[in-house]
């Protein structure tokens, strides 16, 4: 089976969010289906990149053209932005599926459509956001003291912090052990652009400890949290979002109430085979970590 090495939200190679694309052969008699759980988990851990996407076509007719899903090192996930895009993008490119596609997932049915200026539109849910108490412990955590926190959802399972200022946010050196404590997924933390004419209208973080992410270099799901509450403070639908990690990368984003849109480029870097096939034995070396998200 081919395997490919996508890195997202970013123009070139070596930048954004490497994500694993794996598009699955159909079975002997010409049906489609995932393998075994613990065989794409162990695909997953040796890719070893923030999330990997497996993919399978449906049939004709339905209310999807594809179903994905995706794994990080540790654990399956239930959404992943820059894994979608990345695997839109293979599908594009490649022409397996040319245009619009139809993702069914965990989070219900996402679609992707590549505009004409080369990139791609995501259209997912909007996380809900909810304010809560800055949890006690997490400006030790943080090494700084949000000024407010939210929760967002199941979805996205993380809670955002919003910070002083940008600087803040790209000096974080937290505790990423202490940081898994807070939430079910991780903490986004975020503050205002200093400068908007720099093409970015707000900075952002995003640290995952519990699943086996110590800082992911862009994050598309997050911003269906950033979005919201972003928009909502500077009054524009349509914004864009920087990333700060080492890698960094750009998204942008249009809040549509309960959807919102997230658009980026993405760029192959690795086009291989992958020779371990589901119908090897997955052997019993070690447990599996539980889910937990």
């Amino acid at each position: 089976m081919r395997i490919r090495i996508v890195d997202a939200f970013t123009d070139r190679p070596f930048a954004g969010n490497p994500a694993g694309v794996l598009l699955l052969d159909a079975l002997p008699d010409g049906t489609w289906a995932f393998p075994d759980d613990r065989w794409l988990q162990r695909v997953a851990t040796e890719v070893n990149h923030a999330e990997t996407a497996f993919a399978h076509r449906l049939p004709e007719g339905g209310g999807a053209d594809w179903a994905l899903r995706w794994f990080t090192p540790a654990t399956e996930v239930n959404l992943c932005g820059h894994a979608t895009l990345a695997t839109a993008h293979v599908l594009h490119s490649t022409g397996a599926h040319p245009g619009q596609v139809r993702f069914a997932t965990r989070s219900g049915v996402l679609v992707a459509t590549p505009e004409a200026d080369g990139s791609l539109t995501l259209d997912f849910p909007t996380a809900p956001l909810t304010e809560v108490e800055v949890p006690d412990g997490i400006a030790k955590t943080l090494g700084t003291r949000p000024l407010a926190a939210f929760d967002t959802g199941p979805n996205v399972g993380d809670l955002l912090v919003v910070l002083d200022d940008e600087k803040t946010v790209h000096a974080l050196a937290p505790d990423h052990r202490a940081l898994g404590a807070h939430s079910a997924r991780g903490i986004i933390a975020t503050a205002e652009a200093e400068d908007p004419s720099r093409g970015y209208d707000f900075v952002s973080r995003c640290f995952f400890p519990n699943v086996g992410i110590a800082e992911d270099p862009v994050t598309g799901s997050a911003h269906t949290a950033l979005a919201p509450y972003w928009s909502g403070r500077l009054g524009r639908p349509r914004l864009t979002g920087l990333q700060a990690s080492p890698r960094s990368g750009r998204v942008g984003t249009e809040l549509r109430g309960e959807r919102t849109l997230l658009s980026g480029r993405a760029v192959t870097v690795i086009d291989g085979e992958l020779h371990a096939r589901p119908d090897q034995a997955v052997g019993s070396q070690s447990t599996l970590p539980a889910s937990s998200a």
